[in-house]
């Protein structure tokens, strides 16, 4: 191990490349990305958003985004499995830290989101957004499709988020519901995943139940993903309560009957097809979770979006 292989984070001259540090040890970046707020020349960013107060049962994903970086660790070795290539090698990924919010104006938290993603989208070609509860993923939906035009949108989570909203609420279960109505995703071409709740409103999108993810092989499950988005534009939000509680306790409305984290990681491993603009990862609570269960899923579903994504630019 050489020498100097220690707080990359800080000490790193450029955004590619990677160097073995202890994962015990070291400044905590998603993994072991240099931090900077210039994304000028990044392929990706990765973001946090420590925001959980719309939450209706359980508080704690403000902390999401420390752990998932803190689970990331162990994920910093060449190569990361199961892409078999060092995925910094060629791919200029930096952490550009935490979204700033004030905690007592939580009516401002959808444009201070909004507005500073449309800054990195403006600059770099990839946002991965680490929550937070699931509210954040409406202004990231905002800012992305300012970008892209209506998205297609692949929802991995055990709530179809599509509950009554009147415009005002900070809500994270009526997120799917503002976004259908005010033109920002197609509902025509997105598809939610793992549902294992009932809402009254499911605006045409298509839902694959959790009771038929467990019937279902992962490569059927990503072939449903690809025939549904059909080649539009997507962005890809995974709330980590998709999973059963056994495999992400960690959460604020856990609901069991869900799939493993090895299910569906296989199903993201099989999305080279789609065309993904933005992701994110939400819903990590590290107060619920047990032996970082719960971030180390996170953290690995986040890179297997930065897997596909150094793919894709490798086949370029």
């Amino acid at each position: 191990m050489p020498s100097n292989a220690i707080d990359r984070a800080f000490t790193a001259r450029k955004a590619v490349g990677s160097e073995a540090e202890p994962t015990y040890a070291g400044a905590l970046s998603f993994m072991r990305r240099k931090y900077s707020k210039d994304v000028r020349d990044a392929d990706a960013v990765v973001w946090g958003i420590p925001f959980d107060a719309a939450v209706s049962n359980r508080p704690g994903a403000r902390f999401g985004p420390q752990a998932i970086r803190r689970a990331s660790a162990i994920s910093d070795v060449d190569p990361q499995y199961p892409f078999d290539m060092d995925l910094f090698d060629a791919m200029a990924v930096v952490d550009y830290g935490d979204c700033l919010l004030d905690y007592g104006n939580h009516q401002k938290t959808p444009a201070a989101i909004e507005r500073e993603a449309g800054k990195i989208l403006k600059q770099a070609g990839f946002l991965l957004s680490l929550g937070g509860d699931h509210f954040v993923t409406w202004p990231l939906l905002k800012a992305h499709a300012a970008v892209h035009g209506p998205l297609a949108l692949v929802q991995f989570d055990a709530h179809q988020d599509t509950w009554f909203d009147d415009g005002k609420r900070i809500d994270h279960g009526s997120f799917v519901a503002r976004a259908a109505r005010d033109g920002i995703i197609d509902p025509e071409r997105s598809i939610q995943i793992g549902i294992r709740t009932h809402a009254p409103e499911d605006f045409g999108i298509k839902i694959i139940h959790g009771h038929e993810v467990e019937e279902m092989r992962a490569s059927d499950i990503a072939y449903a993903i690809l025939e549904r988005t059909g080649g539009k534009k997507t962005y890809v939000t995974f709330d980590i309560d998709c999973l059963d509680p056994a495999f992400a306790p960690g959460t604020g409305t856990p609901v069991a009957g869900g799939p493993s984290s090895a299910k569906m990681l296989s199903v993201l491993r099989q999305l080279g097809g789609l065309d993904v603009v933005g992701a994110d990862v939400v819903e990590v609570a590290p107060a619920y979770d047990h032996a970082d269960i719960t971030a180390i899923a996170g953290a690995t579903v986040a890179m297997h979006y930065l897997g596909l994504l150094a793919e894709k630019l490798a086949r370029r």
